[in-house]
């Protein structure tokens, strides 16, 4: 059997953190990381946005201001980012706070989707030269932690200490991981939302500022924004039973003014919290994307603005035209009514800060601007931790977005840097 000091499950930045941090501590430590796809995966595949500045990616019940900066710091020498420039904010910010909301400054850097790629190629041969094996394509599917082994589908393999870092498409797993470890956990907290996406002439704020975070009251705001040659995809989901279902998602290439297609995309989420008796968040959202699914014959929903204020579903003859003047990036999706299949009250707070931000940055609200669901962030994992390392059972930690210990690139980065300082003690 294949023994080794570190085995991290997910090759992430969670798990990359984690791995370059063990490799600064000890030299001679055997890594061996794995991956069920056969590529790396991890927000730095998907548009490759950063950012810099504590609170975007650190959820407070984990992290306070100076721990997060401090592993920040680490963060920041370890990727050197390119801060991007912003300009012109202190209009903005007026605005939103005349309206009861915020804008934060935040310190971002964006490599788009194949600069992304070229990073991972990067960081990957780092870890080789530093002897750190990479198994792609091998899959975990058991723990038996008093035997320090697990099993995948092609081996058992031993270890001192472990990281399971799976990100957020790892939801289900990582509960199966915590049903074999006996961690108590909750799983009460989702964000549910759409994508907009419109022309960059009705969304100028990006020409000063790329990934503007708003915040709206009743726990609304916006998250991941791209411009330029800047795409809305689908993002395939699967639940216990087998039940396929999509979420939306978006991203942009490098800045290049030679493949600019002139659109801007970005998300406006709710955050929502449940409380007893229901048993599972992740089951909620599962349902609401089967419910889109079924109405858009298993694709995601599309619908303009201009139908939704008149009360009246999109059609396929409405998306071109006269003012419905271009054509969506996600063709794959259904001209439908999303005020059917999404719950009346999240879609009440949606459309406020819609108009809210309308009034913040006059154009988003033109008739053409189209609004897709459902976009739902699946990371709401909340394990029950021994210490403030993410360690849920001896010699097993957690990280990332799907353990809920970050939301983002640098979040989970930082989250698998703090992980291995806590690792470090099985492997003195």
């Amino acid at each position: 059997m294949d023994k080794y000091d570190v085995i991290i499950v997910g090759s992430g930045p969670a798990g990359m953190g984690c791995a370059f941090s063990l490799i600064e501590k000890k030299k001679d430590i055997r890594i061996l990381m794995i991956d069920k796809n056969r590529y790396s995966t991890g927000g730095m595949r998907n548009d490759c946005k950063m950012n810099f500045t504590f609170p975007i990616g650190f959820p407070l019940e984990y992290w306070d201001e100076d721990t997060a900066n401090r592993y920040l710091e680490e963060v920041t020498r370890f990727l050197k980012p390119d801060i991007l420039p912003k300009s012109n904010i202190e209009t903005y910010q007026a605005r939103a706070t005349r309206l009861g909301c915020s804008l934060l400054e935040i310190r971002q850097t964006h490599l788009g989707t194949d600069g992304g790629l070229a990073l991972i190629k990067e960081l990957q041969e780092k870890l080789k030269e530093n002897n750190v094996e990479l198994s792609l394509g091998e899959n975990m599917s058991d723990i038996d932690n008093e035997a320090k082994v697990i099993t995948t589908d092609k081996r058992k393999i031993g270890y001192k200490t472990i990281l399971i870092a799976p990100g957020r498409q790892g939801f289900h797993f990582l509960q199966d991981m915590m049903q074999c470890l006996n961690v108590h956990y909750v799983d009460n907290i989702l964000d549910v939302g759409i994508r907009v996406e419109t022309r960059l002439e009705h969304y100028p704020i990006v020409k000063d500022y790329y990934d503007p975070k708003f915040y709206f009251k009743e726990k609304v705001r916006t998250f991941c924004t791209n411009s330029g040659n800047a795409h809305v995809v689908k993002e395939k989901y699967a639940t216990a039973r087998g039940d396929i279902w999509y979420s939306v998602n978006g991203h942009a290439y490098a800045a290049d003014e030679n493949r600019n297609n002139g659109l801007v995309n970005f998300a406006i989420l709710k955050t929502v919290r449940f409380t007893e008796p229901l048993a599972s968040g992740q089951e909620f959202a599962e349902h609401l994307g089967l419910m889109a699914a079924l109405m858009g014959g298993g694709k995601p929903l599309m619908q303009r603005v201009g139908d939704f204020r008149l009360g009246r579903r999109s059609k396929a003859a409405t998306f071109n035209g006269d003012l419905y003047d271009f054509k969506p990036s996600l063709t794959d999706a259904s001209p439908s009514d999303i005020s059917l299949a999404m719950p009346s009250k999240i879609l009440r707070y949606i459309w406020s800060a819609m108009k809210n931000l309308d009034t913040i940055v006059p154009g988003i609200l033109h008739p053409s601007t189209i609004m897709y669901y459902p976009e739902i962030k699946l990371y709401a994992n909340k394990p029950e931790y021994r210490d403030d390392h993410f360690q849920v059972a001896e010699s097993v930690f957690f990280a990332g977005d799907g353990a809920g210990t970050s939301r983002g690139i640098t979040g989970a980065w930082a989250s698998g840097i703090r992980a291995s300082n806590g690792m470090m003690d099985y492997l003195k």
